[in-house]
């Protein structure tokens, strides 16, 4: 059953700080970064994991280390929905898909061993419909934390200009 977190405090925001970064620590040792007991730590945990917010936990893998040299993105264009759907759910090679918004109606990030490979899983897509392929050649950023949304850690983007 899930419960609803209506407000997060700073605590809230260290513990999910915390788990982001290693979500394998101990509820001990997170509850001595976040200066509460283990069993108040546990709580918030348990309330954040109830609710929702907290979807599960995972490894991050090294895709380069397991054979995959090659990371791309498939732009997919407008095709019947079910099959792009059933195509995805066959392919392993993709990571992430997203249905979007645009003149694409999907994204899909795939690994591959090399350029034959990716040759073969973006030939998969072809079939259906029109695709565009682009190789990551790196990424400076990449799960970034993520704390709750709040307006007042909006800024403006547009900055105000004072006439003269």
């Amino acid at each position: 059953m899930l419960t609803e977190i209506t407000e997060f405090d700073a605590c809230d925001d260290r513990i999910l700080t915390e788990l982001q970064r290693d979500a394998r620590i101990t509820m001990a040792e997170l509850g001595r970064r976040v200066h509460l007991s283990q069993p108040a730590v546990t709580e918030r945990v348990r309330k954040m994991e109830l609710s929702g917010v907290i979807k599960g936990y995972r490894a991050e893998i090294d895709l380069a280390r397991l054979g995959y040299g090659i990371r791309a993105i498939i732009r997919v264009a407008r095709a019947d929905y079910a099959r792009v759907v059933k195509l995805i759910d066959q392919t392993p090679e993709v990571l992430n898909a997203y249905n979007v918004t645009g003149d694409d109606s999907w994204i899909l990030e795939i690994a591959v061993i090399d350029v034959a490979h990716l040759d073969a899983v973006v030939t998969k897509f072809c079939l259906l419909t029109e695709t565009s392929t682009c190789i990551v050649l790196n990424a400076p950023r990449e799960n970034a934390l993520v704390l709750p949304a709040r307006r007042e850690n909006i800024k403006p983007s547009i900055h105000k200009v004072t006439g003269r």
